[in-house]
């Protein structure tokens, strides 16, 4: 009966240490199950390298190519206007007329003048080529003839003169007409009809060309040395778009084709220009945008796919692993994507470093992350029961 009791006691004894260690390996497996699940399970990839077509940015301005003002070259009342404010207007096309009575009358006088001069030119030289024979047989004396020269050459200098005032008075009677220098579009009227002008009037408007039309910008210096290292030279033809101060792309490229010789100090930069068509007028000059240089060379840059980046106020970033495999945000500057959906990466990563691509929800700077491979644990296949969960089994029943 002893025995009876004892063996029961020892069973009971067992069974309890059983339950015990059971109930053990459950809060153990529990809480490394909640670790588990606390720490985020997440993808990697290197950094990789493609070698494409460079893309550089930088403020710009629309700028006419030919920007003139029109002047009074006379002085006098402005009698006529032959356009309206924004015509296009040719070169050599009247624009203003400034009264022209009196410059008139000056170039019919000098007219004359130089008339009467001429005939009495020419009459010496007829007396002149006369006392070439008299003198030669003695019918007159030396100095007659030398008389008839000198007044020969004194009329001819007057003709001379008088021919220089003409022509000054055309000059002059032409400038009554006010004409375009250039192609382009004419602005305001500074100057309106029934107002006296001369040359310290100013302006009375001003020819702005419309076609083609310059877009100057302002690059980087370090962008432009890096542009010239991809194109391993300086001085060559770029493609370059325009983009409206809305947003809006320009539908036609443009061609990059002046650079100055030196970079500014104050702001860093180099001043560059393109030269875009404007058939339609849609470049004005004066306005405001950016413009989009590419490289004639493709360049190796930095990638990373698209859905490892996230964005915050501050900017685009990434999650850069360490050695340690602990996460680090790191923002990253960009210049477009690729084909690929691929970020093209300008500054903040390297090639051959460790991001995050998957996962990125859950991730906490500065703390430990699972590594895993997708296609691998998409393989992995169930594991057999292990013996504990038997035992637990046995005792739960």
């Amino acid at each position: 009966m002893r025995k009876n009791i004892i063996t029961i006691l020892a069973i009971a004894l067992i069974l309890i240490f059983a339950r015990m260690f059971i109930t053990y390996l459950d809060k153990n497996k529990s809480a490394k199950a909640r670790m588990s699940m606390a720490t985020p399970s997440v993808t990697v990839a290197e950094v990789q390298t493609k070698d494409i077509i460079r893309e550089f940015e930088a403020p710009a301005r629309v700028v006419a190519k030919y920007r003139v003002d029109v002047l009074a070259r006379i002085s006098g009342y402005l009698t006529k206007s032959y356009f309206k404010e924004g015509d296009y207007v040719k070169a050599g096309q009247v624009l203003f007329e400034i009264e022209p009575e009196q410059y008139r009358y000056a170039a019919s006088q000098a007219k004359a003048n130089l008339d009467n001069v001429k005939s009495q030119a020419e009459y010496y030289e007829k007396q002149l080529n006369r006392y070439e024979e008299l003198v030669k047989q003695d019918y007159v004396a030396k100095s007659d003839y030398d008389n008839v020269l000198a007044q020969k050459n004194a009329f001819n200098a007057q003709v001379e003169s008088a021919t220089s005032i003409y022509r000054d008075a055309q000059r002059n009677l032409g400038y009554t007409q006010v004409k375009s220098p250039v192609d382009g579009i004419v602005g305001i009227i500074n100057v309106t009809v029934g107002n006296y002008v001369s040359m310290n009037s100013g302006a009375l408007t001003t020819i702005n060309s419309s076609d083609p039309m310059y877009v100057a910008f302002p690059l980087d210096a370090k962008d432009y040395i890096e542009l010239v290292r991809v194109d391993k030279v300086a001085n060559i033809a770029r493609d370059v778009d325009f983009i409206f101060s809305t947003g809006q792309k320009y539908e036609f490229k443009g061609v990059q084709d002046f650079r100055d010789n030196k970079i500014d100090e104050t702001t860093g930069t180099i001043t560059m220009r393109a030269t875009f068509p404007n058939q339609k007028e849609q470049l004005i000059h004066g306005d405001y945008g950016k413009v989009i240089i590419y490289s004639k060379e493709k360049g190796a840059v930095p990638v990373v796919p698209q859905t490892a980046a996230m964005e915050n106020q501050e900017g685009r970033f990434v999650y850069k692993l360490d050695e340690n495999n602990i996460p680090k945000m790191v923002y990253i500057k960009t210049m477009g994507q690729t084909p690929e959906n691929e970020w093209i990466i300008l500054s903040g990563i390297n090639t051959g470093d460790r991001i995050i691509t998957t996962g990125l929800q859950k991730v906490i700077p500065g703390s430990p992350v699972r590594i895993i491979d997708k296609k691998a644990d998409s393989e992995q296949k169930p594991t057999k029961e292990s013996l504990f969960s038997k035992i637990k089994k046995v005792f739960t029943k």
